[in-house]
């Protein structure tokens, strides 16, 4: 009994080990599930009234995530209904209100690739930073602790900004003793 107890015992770490070694995956450093049963609201979009074709033989291939002949436009539409303008959901480079900002952030140059290097370094940071075996078994949320080294402790930055002389208005001021 002994003996197939310790076989059991060795055969689950290894497939353990072997599971939690998996390290082709993109790291998921914050696991947040949706513990909640019910329907999402702002997934269901009411579509356009059905229309039957002209031509059932000129019906375009199916595409997935392609258009759709009731609903060609989706998007725009969610954002029509909410309040919004649709055409800012157009891609025509900078708007004209951000002009100024972008020639001032770009006037020493700017590396056309920045956002591929930053997101492969960020997998590679991710990837060094996700977390050990257990709490990639147990699904442990380790965001917070990879991150930490980079996060603002905002007292501390009140008490710099204050001894500087910076007026601070959105932070309650110091309390006096008297």
């Amino acid at each position: 009994m002994r003996g197939k107890f310790g076989k059991l015992v060795l055969g689950t770490v290894i497939v353990l080990s072997v599971a939690a070694c998996d390290r082709n995956k993109e790291p998921r450093l914050l696991n947040v599930k949706n513990t909640d049963a019910g329907p999402d609201e702002f997934g269901i979009l009411p579509n356009k009234p059905l229309q039957t074709p002209e031509n059932y033989s000129a019906l375009p291939t199916p595409t997935p995530g392609g258009a759709n002949l009731v609903d060609p436009t989706p998007n725009r539409d969610a954002v029509a209904a909410l309040g919004g303008n649709p055409t800012r959901l157009n891609a025509n480079g900078i708007p004209a209100g951000d002009g100024a900002i972008v020639n001032h952030a770009s006037r020493y140059g700017r590396d056309a690739t920045i956002r591929q290097r930053l997101a492969s370094e960020d997998l590679e940071f991710r990837r060094r930073n996700d977390g050990r075996v257990l709490e990639r078994l147990a699904n442990v949320n380790v965001y917070f602790k990879a991150y930490r080294i980079q996060s603002l402790d905002r007292y501390s930055e009140l008490e710099r900004f204050r001894r500087l002389g910076v007026r601070t208005p959105a932070a309650p001021p110091e309390v006096v003793d008297e």
